[in-house]
């Protein structure tokens, strides 16, 4: 059963209600994959390293190994009644660059991803809305994580307390929205989930799913 939403949360709106029949041709083909063993070759708080003695739907025996991220990952794209977004930007371990992007955390499986979205907006610029609304669905890097992302739409904003990780040092840009996703598909904002929730906002804007003054700005 879900988690009873807050208060504030409104019943569902247009971009939350059921979508067409999918495609036929959507229907899974082939067997899936099987298992022979596995084995636990790295853990700690965050994600799990497994090896697994696999075998292919072609029936051929392989070695996969696949990263267990113990998190569901969340993005939000804050847009305000101007037609601006907020982003952040940080130093990212990774692939050690600087990264601007929409407001991006993790919720533990079994937490609402909602309530996530939630924490992770105000936690980090500090941002609270009284319009949410489910987006998008992704699976980040399917064929070596079972990482999930859930991207929120955030509208009707206005502030609240700011309460970033001990490791976060963010800086934080308010920009129109046009700007935002021209960046994003030049390459110069190269987040996944940054990328795909802001075409998805534009997707929703041509749709009609968006209200229309907003809707307007966007598309301008």
């Amino acid at each position: 059963m879900a988690a009873e939403r807050p208060p504030q949360v409104a019943s569902p709106r247009m971009s939350e209600k059921p979508g067409p029949p999918k495609p036929i041709w959507l229907k899974p083909h082939g067997k899936p994959w099987g298992v022979s063993s596995r084995q636990v070759v790295y853990d700690n708080p965050w994600i799990t390293l497994t090896e697994y003695q696999a075998i292919a739907p072609t029936g051929r025996p392989a070695l996969y190994g696949k990263v267990g991220f113990k998190n569901q990952a969340i993005g939000v794209v804050p847009l305000h009644a101007d037609g601006t977004v907020t982003l952040v930007g940080q130093n990212r371990f990774s692939l050690a660059n600087y990264s601007w992007e929409l407001p991006e955390g993790g919720a533990p499986h079994g937490e609402d991803p909602l309530d996530g979205a939630k924490r992770e907006l105000a936690e980090e610029v500090g941002l609270q809305a009284a319009d949410w609304r489910q987006i998008l669905r992704m699976e980040l890097s399917n064929s070596v994580t079972d990482e999930i992302a859930y991207g929120f739409l955030a509208m009707e904003l206005s502030p609240t307390q700011t309460a970033p990780d001990e490791t976060e040092d963010l800086a934080v840009a308010r920009v129109p929205f046009g700007e935002a996703l021209e960046a994003a598909v030049a390459g110069h904002m190269p987040d996944a989930i940054t990328v795909a929730l802001l075409l998805r906002t534009h997707h929703m804007a041509v749709r009609g799913e968006l209200p229309a003054e907003l809707a307007a700005l966007i598309l301008e």
